[in-house]
């Protein structure tokens, strides 16, 4: 006689258990987003809770957990812990919070935009769908730290002369409003009357004007960079300054190739991680930083659309060169369009290093030239009148 075997009813999956089954995933594929638990907040954020260095070391840490093995939420647990830095350990924490409760790891990333972008949430929910997660982890980690490294060199050329300006300024206006003034009471004592040597008087005349308006300066100067500061942020500066950023001379060829660099490699990367073309580039044009480059991906995007390649409407916006546009309809052509923009990514970061290196070795000495120039016309200035001193002496 045949046994009769009882099968207990399958239960429903609990979000622990399918975190533990699939260590890279995490619950990603189980809970539809829109029925996500709301999740406890512990405080108010202001600003982001981290840097672009630390998120990048943050992605490098994650990726190396989920690649081990370790399912998310407990990587998340573990780098919640020796999280050092209060605000960022309670985004960690909400983050798990969120799996926890049966949602997607993307979705505890998109309730803080402030710390992470669109192109950081999008990539993880592409990762999420194609089971991917420590690939796509990988990736972003890789791009952020490109990012962060080629961001450290700009902003270290600009910061010197930047620097070297504001201490040429001091000096000079140390000069021009206490030792001009002592100097100028000497003269019109010893040479009773006689007049100064021109550029002695033009001297005197400008640090007399900006020891008894100093105020005023000083007023005029918070105003201007208060008025600077509204024009740029305004839509018509932004664009303004944008535009300048691009056609300064020597400079602005360096942001152009910085620019392509994060096209290139923003769009390379998300194609590469599975996410589709059209959100790709909105994506790469709401991180692009500069508002030129953003409206030639939006025409690229709206042709795209229509079923055009991305080559030809790139070509025709005359923002990028035609090496890069040959380069990308190549791609096309061969079907390896994400490594093809890497790889012009990699080429224009190597060209930014060299123009960043070559921009601060000449940097240098033309600032302490400058320098060096202005304070000369000041001390010669005041030495002109110990000549005419010494010739009256003499006779």
């Amino acid at each position: 006689m045949a046994k009769l075997s009882v099968r207990a009813a399958p239960t429903a999956p609990t979000p622990a258990t399918l975190a533990a089954k699939a260590p890279g995933r995490g619950p990603t594929m189980a809970f539809p987003t829109g029925n996500v638990p709301p999740r406890r907040r512990r405080g108010i954020i202001i600003g982001s809770a981290i840097n672009s260095k630390g998120l990048a070391v943050f992605t490098r840490q994650l990726a190396t957990l989920v690649k081990a093995g370790m399912p998310i939420m407990r990587s998340l647990e573990v780098l919640a812990r020796q999280e050092k830095r209060p605000a960022f350990k309670q985004v960690i924490e909400e983050c798990a919070d969120t799996i926890r409760s049966g949602g997607n790891f993307s979705d505890g990333l998109a309730a803080s935009p402030k710390t992470f972008d669109r192109l950081y949430v999008n990539m993880v929910k592409a990762g999420e769908a194609g089971g991917v997660m420590d690939t796509v982890l990988e990736r972003l980690s890789v791009f952020m730290e490109k990012a962060v490294k080629i961001r450290g060199k700009i902003v270290s050329a600009m910061v010197y002369p930047a620097i070297i300006s504001m201490v040429a300024g001091g000096i000079m206006s140390i000069l021009m409003v206490w030792v001009v003034p002592k100097f100028q009471e000497v003269f019109f004592t010893m040479l009773k009357g006689k007049p100064l040597p021109w550029l002695t008087s033009v001297v005197v005349a400008v640090a007399d004007a900006m020891r008894k308006n100093l105020l005023s300066v000083v007023v005029g100067a918070a105003g201007a960079a208060l008025v600077f500061w509204l024009f740029k942020r305004s839509k018509f500066g932004t664009k303004v300054l944008h535009w300048l950023l691009l056609r300064i001379p020597v400079l602005g060829d360096l942001f152009l190739r910085a620019s392509i660099a994060r096209f290139t490699r923003t769009f390379g990367t998300l194609l590469a991680s599975g996410v589709p073309i059209l959100q790709a580039l909105v994506i790469t044009r709401d991180t692009s930083g500069n508002v030129h480059v953003a409206n030639a991906i939006n025409v690229v995007h709206d042709r795209v659309k229509e079923g055009d390649n991305v080559a030809k409407p790139l070509e025709s916006t005359h923002i990028f060169p035609g090496m890069v546009t040959s380069m990308i309809e190549v791609g096309e052509e061969t079907g390896a369009l994400p490594d093809m923009l890497v790889r012009i990514a990699d080429n224009y970061d190597e060209e930014v290093d060299n123009a960043v290196a070559a921009l601060t070795s000449i940097i240098e000495p033309v600032m302490i030239v400058f320098m060096a120039v202005g304070v000369g016309i000041i001390v010669i200035a005041m030495f002109l009148p110990m000549v005419e001193l010494i010739k009256s002496l003499s006779a």
